[in-house]
């Protein structure tokens, strides 16, 4: 199956539209300003659309949904297709650290490397300090490339250990540093963007792409559409992925119905909590201290605005206790999520109510990436029986 996709147009402004190619990387440039950055959306011609596309089994490999999908000119490493558990009656875990480098980031940068191979670049640069970096070096060593990752000093070991492991050059930079040094090492290396270049998030416009395979996942999963969504949320490219997603279900005629989007964002921070709290269509906060570094964002995007508005949802502060408390819920039920991966449940025991008909809660990725994983010693018994075992 071939891909669909047409243009992309602005989320500043729907009638503004620009070819596909090339992706604009530093979001749109007759709607952006100095203070505030408007994404791009990738339009598909959805009269098109191959009837069945739906009815297919939600198995690994994007390229079920290559119709659409911008062009996947980069091989797969088998994302996508995770589980769907059931925790509780009506409400699900969708399990993303089943994916190859355990987390939703490899739906993103199976679609965001494909446009590096298709443009020919040498390489990939992000500047990411755990999921991110693991998962787009992944992609660039499986499609040939070259690939620099911008990290923080503070960064999880085992996640830089994670990132070398498939070659990519890691840059230990302060947060100061991370994306000035990005542009630079796009405009003089040509090196392919697949992280943020802008003052308010919008990322790769390609990414959230991959993220809406999760809502066709879940809509043959399910059977329906859920009530609700509750979504781990930094810059808030999932949430907006997962909420397009529905809306192509919708306008394919599939079904008629969409789900509430929550966005679970770290307590210390929040920006798109405060974006809608002040009506702006994104928000620059001051971030405190969190363990949930991987969503932990000083810096919001449109994208999460504009799911949490158009659904009629909500976003919801959790702090590290609620995170915590669902972390070891998660685990109790034999699922071991990463601090952050844990807030889409948090944001849902925090709201306390029912919904009619199921709810989703999205946890991205495996408990191998928190902050302190594998350190220490163990203390080794020096005389044990069977008594330690009670």
């Amino acid at each position: 199956m071939t891909s669909l996709a047409l243009s992309q147009r602005s989320l500043g402004d729907p009638s503004i539209s620009y070819p596909l190619d090339p992706p604009l990387t530093r979001g749109c440039p007759k709607t952006s300003t100095d203070a505030l950055a408007y994404p791009l959306d990738v339009d598909y011609a959805y009269d098109r659309v191959p009837a069945g596309l739906f009815e297919q089994a939600p198995l690994p490999d994007l390229a079920r949904w290559s119709p659409l999908l911008p062009p996947l000119h980069a091989p797969t490493l088998g994302e996508g297709g995770t589980p769907l558990l059931e925790l509780e009656d009506g409400v699900h875990l969708k399990d993303e650290s089943r994916n190859p480098t355990w987390s939703h980031k490899d739906r993103l940068n199976r679609v965001t490397v494909s446009a590096a191979v298709a443009a020919g670049a040498p390489g990939v640069v992000v500047a990411s300090s755990g999921n991110h970096g693991a998962s787009a070096a992944a992609y660039a060593a499986r499609a040939g490339l070259r690939a620099v990752v911008l990290a923080s000093a503070d960064s999880p070991p085992a996640v830089q250990s994670f990132v070398r492991a498939y070659g990519a050059k890691v840059l230990t930079v302060d947060a100061a540093t991370r994306w000035p040094l990005m542009r630079d090492i796009v405009d003089e290396l040509g090196y392919h963007p697949v992280s943020n270049q802008t003052v308010t998030h919008t990322g790769h416009p390609y990414g959230p792409e991959g993220y809406k395979t999760i809502a066709y996942e879940l809509y043959t999963q399910l059977g329906r559409v859920p009530a609700a969504v509750f979504t781990p949320t930094g810059y808030g490219e999932l949430i907006y992925g997962v909420w397009k997603g529905f809306t192509e279900l919708r306008r394919t005629g599939t079904t008629k119905d969409l789900p509430l989007m929550f966005a679970c964002e770290p307590a210390s921070g929040g920006p798109t909590a405060r974006a809608l709290a002040d009506g702006d269509p994104a928000a620059i906060v001051e971030a405190g201290p969190s363990d949930a570094y991987a969503i932990l964002c000083a810096v919001g995007g449109h994208r999460a605005v504009r799911a949490v508005a158009d659904s009629g949802g909500r976003a919801l502060l959790v702090g590290d206790d609620r995170m915590r408390a669902a972390q070891r819920e998660l685990a109790g039920q034999g699922v071991w999520q990463e601090l952050s991966a844990a807030a889409g449940l948090a944001g849902f025991r925090a709201l306390g109510r029912t919904f009619d008909g199921p709810v989703v809660c999205v946890g991205t990725s495996s408990g191998f990436k928190d902050l302190g994983v594998g350190a220490g010693r163990t203390e080794v018994l020096a005389d044990p029986t069977w008594r330690d075992a009670l």
